[in-house]
């Protein structure tokens, strides 16, 4: 199957190459970054041997759709989408904090929960919440951004503190984060969803604060279905999930986690293509519009292709 495992392209005016688990991200003239999304994947910190066809081009159209659709709130770094598993953009000096909004106790907020801690990044948490309850409110729980190992919670208070963001940006970070994840929860709501936590990050240049990198994606994002999550809250069911935990149930059922010494279990073609077709089941629910898989064999060509038109035009 055609997928993109990695690319070594050479485009004019190239100041950088950063390979990411996921992003191929070149560097146009110290001002522009074009970011492939390719079809590998990651879990557990770790990228898997196969790529899985078209998971790039779900990813990146999912935000560039979210992206188009909050430019009323906040601007976005988005410049040109010359090909759906790629986005060209300006580079904004990004701030060293994610902003994390959850409208549920869900994941590592729930764990933080049940091991009897009701603070978290300084918000005060009610009792007797269980797993995947709403919240009386959706909570900003950021995170400091680690260049090396695992993002750490961080408060609001230690944020302005130490001096990480000022209080006038950081007052206008919580303001879109607030106002982003009202739209995407009206947006999940309409396509029978409910988004269930999320994370943003923003950059700055020129004075002016953007939204960067993807949004409301199934990897950066968790979703319920809202049919029957009354009842399994009730009966003390899992709630049905839309996100890639399908790829981390399966590693685990099967030994793997990412510790030392585990290996992951083969990824048969009849596996890959299992995977693929459920990004593309994700993306079909997240968005409401039938997925439109490219014409032609030959992927890379058909990426270095638009990516050179598209910089011809900057």
């Amino acid at each position: 199957m055609n997928a993109i495992k990695e690319t070594h392209f050479n485009f004019e005016g190239q100041t950088a190459f950063y390979k990411g688990k996921v992003r191929d991200v070149y560097t146009i003239k110290d001002k522009y970054l074009v970011m492939v999304v390719s079809d590998r994947i990651s879990a557990f910190d770790v990228v898997l041997p196969e790529p899985i066809p078209y998971k790039g081009q779900v990813l990146n159209q999912i935000a560039a759709k979210f992206l188009k659709a909050t430019s009323d709130i906040v601007p976005n770094w988005v410049i040109n989408i010359p090909d759906p598993s790629v986005t060209i953009g300006r580079i904004c000096e990004p701030f060293k904090v994610e902003m994390v909004i959850r409208g549920y106790l869900a994941g590592h907020a729930a764990r933080e929960y049940a091991a009897g801690k009701r603070t978290l990044c300084g918000v005060t948490l009610p009792e007797g919440l269980k797993e995947n309850d709403k919240l009386p409110e959706p909570i900003i729980t950021p995170t400091t951004k680690a260049a090396i190992g695992h993002d750490e919670d961080i408060s609001r208070e230690d944020i302005l503190a130490k001096g990480i963001v000022s209080k006038q940006d950081y007052e206008q970070l919580e303001a879109y984060t607030r106002a982003l994840f009202a739209r995407g929860t009206e947006i999940a709501a309409a396509q029978g969803l409910i988004l269930v936590d999320t994370k943003y990050e923003f950059g700055k240049v020129d004075g002016t604060i953007y939204l960067i990198d993807e949004i409301h994606t199934p990897d950066s994002s968790r979703y319920f279905y809202s049919e029957g999550y009354e009842e399994r809250q009730q009966h003390g069911e899992q709630q049905k999930q839309l996100s890639k935990e399908f790829v981390r149930r399966w590693l685990i059922e099967n030994g793997f986690q990412g510790k030392d010494g585990q290996t992951v279990p083969e990824m048969t073609p009849e596996k890959v293509e299992s995977i693929s077709e459920r990004y593309i089941e994700l993306y079909e629910r997240i968005t409401g519009e039938k997925f439109v898989k490219p014409e032609g064999d030959n992927v890379l060509n058909r990426v270095e292709g638009a990516i050179k038109s598209a910089l011809a035009t900057l």
